[in-house]
């Protein structure tokens, strides 16, 4: 059983996901370091075979480094975050007795392709990161983490000019992906996005605490093939698309 906070609730565990390069590390240290003040935090990163994510968090300052942990998942990043979430479970589960009581604890993925999700059981909630320079028709895309994540972020927006993409229509496209559910816009050079994202987050947290908010399943992946076998003794693993691991 999960240590629960005085309350009697445990903390609200949300979890972040998408591509390579969208910014999910920025937008966690964007979060820790606006909401810091507020709530006690912790966060988990995930890499295949690196701690790189945990380090950029650490370097940021964003929050004491004993809070932030890295999960190497040795396999493909949805694999941790959806079929097998144990290691992410029981490293949460640590972070929650060991901070007791804390309010948030954030869940970072590792980069993966536009299908990713987390499973209900890892997360409360869950965040779906794509920037403006992965281009504007990326929304339109769809998949399970675009079209039924709790939040679909939009960002970069400060770049649309350099990389010619429409901002306000990437977000329509979004929206009608999403069928209405919430889609911001963000940049961390414009503190109102700033402003909108973290209020999302405090209703979240405070219907949670409420015991009013349930976990949604966004759904399993969609069926994809990977090329080639990543020879770290996951054979079974094959991977069609980019595990480059820089930090976002």
């Amino acid at each position: 059983m999960t240590d629960k906070d005085q309350n009697g609730t445990r903390a609200l565990r949300l979890g972040v996901a998408g591509p390579v390069g969208t910014g999910k590390s920025s937008v966690i240290a964007t979060l820790c370091r606006h909401l810091r003040d507020e709530f006690d935090l912790g966060v988990i990163t995930n890499d295949i075979y690196t701690d790189e994510d945990a380090r950029f968090l650490k370097s940021e300052g964003v929050l004491p480094e004993d809070r932030i942990r890295a999960v190497e998942t040795g396999a493909c990043p949805h694999t941790a975050i959806r079929d097998d979430v144990t290691m992410n479970l029981m490293a949460v589960e640590d972070m929650e007795r060991d901070f007791a009581p804390l309010d948030i604890v954030l869940v970072e993925s590792g980069g993966d392709n536009l299908t990713a999700t987390f499973s209900p059981a890892l997360v409360d909630a869950q965040l779906f990161v794509l920037d403006v320079a992965g281009g504007g028709d990326v929304a339109r895309k769809g998949g399970p983490g675009i079209a039924r994540a709790d939040l679909l972020i939009i960002n970069k927006i400060d770049l649309g000019e350099y990389v010619d993409v429409d901002v306000a229509q990437m977000v329509a496209d979004a929206e009608k992906a999403r069928d209405g559910a919430p889609v911001l816009a963000l940049s961390r050079k414009r503190p109102e996005t700033i402003d909108r994202l973290c209020d999302w987050v405090r209703q979240l947290h405070a219907r949670h605490a409420r015991g009013d908010h349930t976990p949604v399943d966004p759904g399993p992946m969609a069926p994809h093939h990977h090329a080639h076998d990543d020879g770290h003794g996951q054979g079974h693993h094959h991977h069609g698309h980019d595990h480059a691991h820089h930090h976002d």
